[in-house]
């Protein structure tokens, strides 16, 4: 079980540069906080493509020697975690395929709400899959002969998806119609990019062009770049709010607003919502830090990093023993305990999912001596399981959905609790309150879904890792990141 939501992808692609797969490893180096399981790079020369892919980081899975086979002007990488499809070898992306519509790459970060419908349709028809991810849905679905069939293909498939798609003329991005995910365009050089977050832009000097829109099918070849609307009718938008409380790294520009400025800007008014007499203002880093700043701003209550990061542990997404579970906890933070001694301490934390790692912070403060601990929390409780590519899990592990406000308060042994309004946070933004998904907070899916699909999907994970030994398979993992 993991303490902290976990987010389903990154992508990476770039069209028209000598270094492609190279500049592609870099870009995948910016988005790893998007995915830490399986990574991987394809590239494409001369109608040929190569690839690497397997379980691991980023600097794990590609190395020089390998890096150097993946020859080409074209590149397109990921990194992942699994939501949907088990984590396991051989679903790792790009999915690449040789149909009769000639070599097609894929790699995709979100998550389809009509898989079930589609799969079912597609073996009827004698399609024949070799992973358990909802990506592969798309490829099969490319691969039909029909008349615009990227267009009509985009049309069927429901849920969040943002799509980087390469084959050896083009490289193709695509959005959702309604924008769950982000996708932005960049240049370096010439060369045309794709890439999940604006940060990955930055690290290859490449220059911001655009955000791909809702909807919108852009396609980069030898005459430059293009653009198809899909949905030219559909105007309601839901970029996941999420992205901006918590997955998105800081240094991203999502829809024009600057993650960092608006992580404060959430904190500002969380002190304005929530004004608490303390001595000091405490982030949980790191996704707390901005939040608490804009706190310690607005309040003028002093800012003070009591707890130390230990930055050569990454997101751990394997659960420990019960035996070493608090280790689990301690070695990612530890508290300068001589500075909450006998003062009263205002924790600021992006979100409260489960509450374990959250009770593991207060008991940390408490310890030290510090003699009341308030702990805010950076946006609206969590109340409903995500459908759209983030790893909440179902409606029975939510804290918020099962517990009183006092009964989380008293869980987490904290002298008071509170959470920024979904107001507060929408207006943080900067942006208009109609243009995000909130279905986490309010149970407002902009995309309906069907609870016997996610039965199904459930089931298809299960067969799927006894069938590929998926204890051996963690096993192995266990021995790799721990």
């Amino acid at each position: 079980m993991k303490n902290y939501p976990q987010h389903y992808c990154g992508v990476f692609g770039i069209y028209g540069h000598p270094q492609a797969a190279e500049l592609a490893y870099y870009g995948l180096y910016a988005l790893q906080h998007r995915g830490q399981e399986s990574a991987g790079n394809a590239s494409c020369k001369d109608n040929q493509f190569f690839d690497r892919r397997d379980m691991g980081l980023v600097s794990q899975v590609f190395k020089p020697e390998n890096l150097a086979r993946l020859r080409g002007d074209k590149a397109l990488g990921h990194t992942r975690y699994s939501t949907t499809g088990s984590s396991s070898t051989g679903n790792e992306q790009p999915i690449i395929v040789d149909c009769n519509r000639g070599k097609i790459a894929v790699a995709h970060n979100g998550n389809l709400t009509n898989t079930a419908q589609l799969r079912n349709e597609l073996e009827a028809k004698g399609s024949i899959f070799q992973t358990t991810v909802d990506s592969e849905i798309i490829l099969h679905l490319l691969a039909q002969r029909q008349r615009n069939s990227l267009v009509e293909t985009i049309r069927r498939i429901e849920g969040a998806f943002s799509l980087a798609i390469m084959t050896p003329e083009e490289l193709i991005g695509v959005r959702d119609r309604h924008g769950f995910r982000p996708l932005s365009i960049g240049q370096v050089d010439g060369a045309y990019v794709l890439s999940s977050e604006t940060c990955a832009l930055d690290l290859i000097h490449a220059r911001f062009v655009r955000d791909v829109k809702p909807g919108e099918i852009v396609i980069i070849d030898q005459n430059g770049l293009r653009s198809i609307d899909a949905f030219p009718l559909h105007r309601r938008r839901a970029l996941c709010v999420f992205e901006f409380v918590y997955f998105a790294r800081p240094d991203s520009n999502l829809a024009g607003r600057n993650v960092y400025e608006t992580r404060v800007a959430m904190g500002r008014q969380l002190a304005r919502e929530h004004p608490i007499q303390g001595d000091m203002v405490v982030p949980v880093p790191d996704s707390g830090n901005y939040a608490a700043l804009g706190y310690s701003l607005e309040s003028g209550i002093p800012f003070q990093m009591a707890f130390v990061r230990n930055h050569y542990v990454g997101r751990s997404f394997l659960q420990p023993s019960q035996l070493i579970r608090d280790f689990d906890v301690r070695v990612k933070l530890n508290l300068v305990s001589g500075l909450v001694q006998g003062k009263r301490v205002i924790a600021v934390d992006d979100s409260i999912v489960r509450g374990t790692t959250s009770k593991a912070r207060v008991n940390n403060l408490k310890e030290a001596g510090a003699k009341e601990v308030h702990v805010l929390v950076s946006c609206p409780p969590h109340m409903h399981p995500c459908m759209y590519g983030i790893d909440f899990p179902d409606r029975s592990k939510l804290m918020a959905a099962n517990a009183t406000r006092r009964q989380i308060c008293e869980y987490l042994n904290a002298d008071s609790l509170a959470y920024l309004s979904q107001n507060g946070m929408l207006q943080a933004t900067g942006l208009p309150e109609d243009s995000f998904c909130t279905a986490c907070y309010d149970g407002d899916y902009p995309v309906p879904y069907n609870p016997s699909a996610d039965k199904y999907l459930l089931e298809r994970r299960q067969n799927a890792a006894q069938s590929l030994g998926q204890t051996a398979i963690d096993e192995e993992r266990q021995a790799r990141f721990l």
